[in-house]
């Protein structure tokens, strides 16, 4: 299975950028996709997850009402629209898929974990 990330960039405070996480391979099917962050000297967290079947999500409270996560199952693609970006979101951010049926932001419950994409927001 692979999981592909991209869509990162540099954006201004206050801008918009959208993450996309292709997913490919036969033997693995997530039930549910999440996006992390990790930004420098800090440890990687949670941003976000949705359950590829119901559409339910859960967001970090440091996001909440900012970024939104949707998928495309048709396409295997799971994205992150983030707006209202501030400095404190520049961060890699990695999309990682679960075989988990509930939603978890505990990056344990994730088995596969794509290569990252880095989002700077400075002016």
């Amino acid at each position: 299975v692979q999981l592909q990330a991209s869509g990162g960039g540099l954006v201004q405070p206050g801008g918009s950028l959208r993450l996309s996480c292709a997913v490919s391979g036969r033997t693995f099917s997530p039930g549910i996709m999440g996006w992390f962050r990790q930004a420098p000297g800090k440890e990687r967290e949670f941003v976000a997850a949705i359950s590829r079947s119901s559409g339910s999500t859960r967001y970090s409270d440091s996001v909440q009402g900012r970024f939104t996560i949707s998928r495309n199952n048709a396409k295997s693609t799971v994205y992150l629209q983030m707006n209202s970006l501030k400095p404190e979101d520049t961060a890699v951010y990695y999309c990682a898929g679960s075989t988990d049926l509930s939603i978890s932001s505990d990056n344990a419950r994730y088995d596969s974990w794509g290569q990252g994409t880095l989002v700077t927001v400075s002016s």
